[in-house]
């Protein structure tokens, strides 16, 4: 593993511990040449899988941009970073149970609203605002009569 400092390739671990839910193991290492300490994660290497997307590409899936998402949706919003990251675990767990090499971006969407929606009405509201490109208020207010609907309110 090399330094991020010196870029020397001779490291030792000074502490290993699990983390992500027992999915990846954290490492602390310490550089033997110039004595700097980091952080590095093992992760189970899984079969890429590919992601394609509205106009027909495909990508390779990335956690992160579920991550980004849902982070912006949830914008001054009282759900924490660990509730967040528990979201796009269990979204990446659902794409992984598919199984196959391919997942269509919208079935990732739907499963990401499907979790938000019980998450925090606004953090829902504002993804599927972006997710299902709102095209003008008669739309938008559909969707907020169908959350209001789920939650036993009055959508009066």
């Amino acid at each position: 593993m090399l330094c991020p400092q010196c870029h020397n390739n001779s490291s030792r671990v000074v502490d290993s511990r699990p983390a992500d839910n027992g999915r990846a193991i954290r490492r602390r290492r310490e550089c033997e040449k110039c004595g700097f300490r980091f952080t590095t994660f093992e992760r189970i290497e899984t079969t890429p899988l590919l992601v394609i997307k509205k106009n027909g590409a495909r990508e390779e899936f990335n956690r992160d941009k579920i991550l980004h998402g849902i982070m912006r949706a949830a914008e001054k919003r009282p759900v924490g970073m660990d509730k967040i990251t528990s979201v796009v675990d269990e979204v990446e767990q659902k794409v992984r149970a598919v199984g196959g090499t391919e997942i269509s971006s919208q079935l990732i969407g739907e499963y990401v609203m499907s979790i938000l929606v019980d998450v925090d009405d606004v953090t829902y509201i504002r993804f599927a605002s972006v997710y299902r490109e709102f095209k003008d208020m008669k739309s938008f207010a559909q969707e907020l009569q169908e959350l209001m609907k789920r939650n036993g309110k009055d959508a009066d």
